[in-house]
């Protein structure tokens, strides 16, 4: 067999080695720098230390955008980790119509953004068809206020989230579920496990890596929540701007001809922390499992 020269692996991984360092590491890097300076969209800055760093301190509406963003987070992740895992137990059975249904449940993935949250905007809306079939059905006797209170705002995006992304990780387990062997399940059914006992002894413990993956991509995807707040808030993040997440205060700070790019920048340094603690602990978690 023909040898290998030592820098034949070097070369097959050097296009995607160049393109992470353009458009992934060295944007970074520049972020870190410009953090440290004054740069406004249509003039060059200067180095002022951690005056932006300073300035985070003081903004009234940060703290709001951290909470939002935190909580966002923090339920996003455990419903969007077990639900698709029970879809997936559903529709993984062999029946009639089961692939209809594992069609309509993917729909919402590949659905826009956009175009889901206008959906949502519609139905949520104080004329719209959740609280007209609310009034309609003596449940309420004045609109709920989804898209104008603080809270409703925030969950209403939470619950098209995690409805958007029901059938992403639903296949993710589908997939995971093909690896579990039959006979666990088999012999523990013999043992005289139920369904539930059955549930947590045989099909978590087969699936628990897949499960870390996803809650991985979901705190990821939650720390960057945008799109959904945007446009259910009417592009304010809510009454008074109360429902403003990370992303969307960076986009204010650096939208404009007179944006603050250097803000922008330290704000987006903040993300990166915020996003790297939860990386950080859920893989402390699963190699402490692992052991």
């Amino acid at each position: 067999m023909r040898s290998h020269r030592p820098y034949t692996p070097w070369l097959l991984v050097a296009p995607a080695l160049l393109w992470l360092a353009v458009f992934s590491l060295w944007p970074a890097l520049n972020t870190g720098v410009l953090s440290f300076t004054n740069v406004h969209t249509l003039s060059g800055g200067q180095f002022i230390g951690l005056r932006n760093y300073s300035l985070m301190w003081h903004d009234p509406h940060l703290r709001d955008a951290i909470l939002n963003t935190l909580v966002f987070m923090a339920v996003c992740v455990p419903l969007l980790t077990f639900l698709p895992l029970l879809l997936a137990l559903l529709v993984q059975r062999t029946l009639p119509f089961m692939g209809f249904f594992r069609t309509v449940f993917y729909f919402p993935v590949i659905a826009s953004a956009v175009v889901v949250a206008l959906i949502w905007q519609w139905l949520l809306d104080d004329r719209g068809l959740v609280n007209g079939l609310a009034e309609q059905f003596g449940l309420i006797h004045a609109a709920l206020p989804f898209l104008t209170d603080r809270w409703l705002l925030l969950f209403s995006a939470i619950a098209l989230t995690v409805w958007k992304g029901l059938g992403y990780y639903m296949v993710l387990y589908l997939s995971a579920l093909g690896n579990v062997r039959r006979e666990l399940h088999e012999a523990a059914a013999v043992d005289g496990a139920g369904a539930a006992r059955r549930f947590w002894a045989v099909t978590v413990p087969g699936v628990r890596g897949t499960m870390a993956l996803v809650a991985v991509l979901i705190a990821v995807n939650a720390m960057r929540v945008f799109s959904e707040l945007y446009i259910l808030g009417g592009r304010t993040g809510g009454i008074g701007g109360q429902d403003v997440s990370l992303v969307m205060l960076i986009q204010q700070a650096a939208s404009g001809s007179d944006g603050r790019l250097g803000y922008a920048s330290a704000l987006s340094v903040l993300l990166f922390l915020l996003t790297v603690g939860p990386l950080v602990l859920l893989a402390r978690w699963n190699r402490r499992v692992d052991q």
